[in-house]
């Protein structure tokens, strides 16, 4: 029997391989991880959902005391400024202190961290910064980057056409931003500039926001982002980006063709989707071809075609999303240490991380309705106690179950805590849970989720505050 360096080598220190890397040492494998960045925790940690959180919270804090929520409260405040740099310091130590912690988490279960790109001589050997270390498993998650936009050069240093690495570290707040999709990452990343001060435009070539969501969400947040101040052009493309100093310039067009017109910024976002990153793996030396959509293709248990090799997260088929490639990570342990994995692909969460949330599991209405006959139950959180103390009256909460069984089949909501809120729903999805049963489980008084509550009454009668 071969003799090799470790039993198990993740390429990729991301969500999905920092993940399963640790849940491989807990079940007793001798595991190296691969990584070539500073720190551990890939794009999430680095450059992505954490420190673009830590602006979002800063930001909304920032908006509070200016859009005068303050003194609803009877805090008065005198003239607020922002301070940026100590705004973009508190997410740097954000980052510093969860990447550290991954790195304990590392030493703590004995999980050696090789720095340095790697790339595969053979199925069973990995170069890692010039050497050479053998494993009997090989673990793909190596995550996403930025989708380029044809003709289109990002200069994050320049920092006039950026993505969304580039748009979580500007020095200043833009004048007018531009941001070329209306996707998660463009409306994150387009929230945060317009609460400090830009003027921001949305440019989607869809003729709806946020793509794979509800379609009444989809509706829903046009109108919220546009009473925000957002300019947002719908079913609309770029054609084209000039830049003469700090000034980018635009051409856009309508979708279906017609006639072009050009928008002048000093700062351009292209955030129009995220990419595998597969380039220099050396996929070809041991015979692993892509999708066409650069994917590659896995089993229900995650082996690729190639004995030995196994891949997750933003590089096999799915939402790109860091819970899913950590659900992964740890099934993919379980599956080489001869166990078990499971994860339910059907039941994977999405959030938008604006205010305010934007949360949704399971199907849409229009997937469901395809599939046979529904019920669909939307309550108000303008009727939601909690909401209204709060003064959060935008957004809904929506259920959609089988007409028949009345099993839930997903569920949507629009809450300032809807990414929290979503999780109960995704248990129900996950238990196989009906509308009643969510009905009839006692909910805490005053909360934002009384209205999953309430919405999966209206699927069996009717919500009692409507």
């Amino acid at each position: 029997m071969a003799e090799y360096d470790y039993d198990v080598l993740i390429i990729g220190a991301g969500p999905g391989g920092y993940v399963a890397a640790i849940r491989a040492a807990q079940l007793g494998l001798k595991v190296a991880c691969a990584d070539g960045r500073e720190t551990l925790g890939g794009t999430c940690l680095n450059v992505g959902c954490i420190p673009s959180k830590a602006l979002l919270h800063g930001s909304e804090k920032f908006a509070e005391a200016v859009d005068g929520t303050f003194a609803k409260y009877g805090i008065k405040t005198g003239p607020v400024t922002l301070d940026l740099a100590a705004m973009q310091q508190q997410k740097l130590d954000s980052v510093k202190q969860l990447t550290g912690g991954i790195e304990f988490l590392f030493k703590k279960n004995k999980v050696t961290w090789l720095k340095g790109y790697a790339a595969f001589e053979d199925a069973h050997t990995v170069s890692v910064a010039g050497t050479s270390v053998t494993a009997r498993d090989v673990v793909i998650a190596t995550g996403s980057s930025v989708t380029p936009l044809p003709g289109v050069a990002v200069d994050n240093d320049a920092g006039v056409v950026v993505d969304s690495t580039g748009a979580l570290a500007l020095d200043r707040v833009p004048e007018h931003l531009v941001v070329i999709g209306g996707g998660v990452i463009g409306l994150e990343l387009g929230s945060v500039w317009r609460r400090l001060g830009a003027k921001v435009t949305v440019v989607e070539f869809l003729d709806q926001l946020l793509p794979g969501m509800d379609g009444d969400i989809r509706k829903e947040a046009a109108k919220i982002f546009k009473k925000q101040g957002m300019e947002i052009k719908l079913s609309t493309k770029v054609t084209g980006v000039a830049v003469k100093g700090k000034t980018a310039t635009l051409t856009v067009e309508p979708s279906a063709g017609g006639a072009a017109e050009t928008l002048s910024a000093d700062c351009v976002l292209v955030a129009i989707g995220r990419r595998p990153n597969v380039d220099g793996l050396g996929l070809e030396k041991i015979g692993l071809e892509v999708n066409k959509r650069g994917q590659i293709e896995t089993g229900h248990d995650f082996r690729t075609a190639v004995p030995g090799v196994w891949a997750i997260g933003d590089v096999i088929p799915g939402p790109m999303l860091a819970h899913k490639a950590e659900d992964e990570g740890v099934a993919v342990a379980e599956f080489i240490a001869g166990q078990t994995g499971i994860v339910n692909h059907n039941v994977i969460p999405g959030v938008v991380y604006t205010f305010p949330e934007f949360a949704g599991v399971g199907l849409t209405e229009e997937a469901a309705r395809e599939k046979g006959e529904i019920k669909v139950s939307k309550f108000p959180m303008l009727a939601n106690s909690r909401a209204k103390t709060n003064h959060e009256p935008d957004g809904f909460v929506k259920v959609i179950a089988d007409a028949k069984t009345e099993r839930v089949l997903g569920v949507w909501c629009i809450a300032s805590v809807a990414g929290s809120m979503i999780a109960e729903a995704a248990l129900a999805l996950e238990f196989g849970a009906t509308a009643e049963d969510i009905a009839y489980t006692s909910h805490a008084h005053p909360t934002h989720a009384e209205a999953l509550k309430e919405a999966a009454m209206g699927i069996g009668g009717k919500p009692i505050h409507i």
